[in-house]
């Protein structure tokens, strides 16, 4: 059962940073535990937990329509390169020994997809944290997620927020800005806010299909050059 120290912060959680947004301070890492454990996976909230600091986020419609999109973006990449990737959706990623843990609002494996084909769970760091991380954020964390995520040692997040989509990779102490993917170097990363904005007109599918277009029109220049 949750124990009675959780219970006692669930009724008297921090005032939330947005309405779908709770945050708790002081929960140690055996509570979080048994917290994820009481509730199982098959819930609608995402949890990120960070030496003591508990935030539980419900997903938005206007959270969840773009991660959709970018994980349909990913899928067409990996498609027109015939390569595979699993898309691993919030998956739990925590280390007990770090203290920390997050389920990012979707997650691919790329470069080390066949280590972790057919796996029924992954442990970290005994396995290889995913290569692709998504967040699409429209509210603030009281969690810095960079910090976490590169302590993990996610090696590229790709973050949607105003519009706007932002590549980081990272480095040494943590992740920087970059014109360009680590999992697709060709990506156009700068174009693809525009194919976002076009689902709102043409729809989802629609939006997709010309972002495919795109891609195979880079691909198809890349190797007539001989690139």
């Amino acid at each position: 059962m949750v124990t009675a120290n959780l219970v006692q912060k669930i009724e008297t959680p921090e005032p939330p940073i947005t309405g779908s947004t709770v945050v708790m301070r002081g929960v140690s890492w055996e509570t979080y535990r048994a917290l994820m454990s009481e509730v199982g996976g098959d819930r609608a909230w995402r949890a990120v937990y960070d030496r003591g600091v508990l935030e539980i986020r419900m997903p938005l419609l206007e959270h969840e329509v773009p991660k959709g999109l970018l994980e349909s973006f990913v899928e067409a990449i990996a498609d027109e390169l015939e390569i595979e990737v699993l898309k691993a959706g919030s998956l739990k990623l925590e280390r007990e020994d770090l203290m920390r843990a997050i389920e990012p609002d979707s997650c691919f494996y790329i470069a080390n997809e066949q280590l972790v084909r057919g796996r029924s769970a992954i442990v970290l760091p005994t396995d290889p944290p995913p290569d692709l991380a998504i967040e699409s954020d429209h509210t603030n964390s009281s969690v810095n997620k960079f910090a976490l995520y590169a302590a993990l040692g996610v090696p590229e997040l790709w973050r949607y927020t105003q519009k706007t989509l932002v590549v980081y990779r990272r480095m040494e102490g943590g992740y920087e800005e970059s014109e360009q993917s680590l999992a697709f170097p060709f990506l156009p990363v700068a174009e693809v806010a525009g194919f976002m904005e076009r689902s709102r007109e043409l729809g989802q599918r629609s939006a997709v299909r010309l972002f495919r277009q795109r891609i195979r029109e880079i691909l198809g220049s890349s190797r007539s050059s001989g690139n």
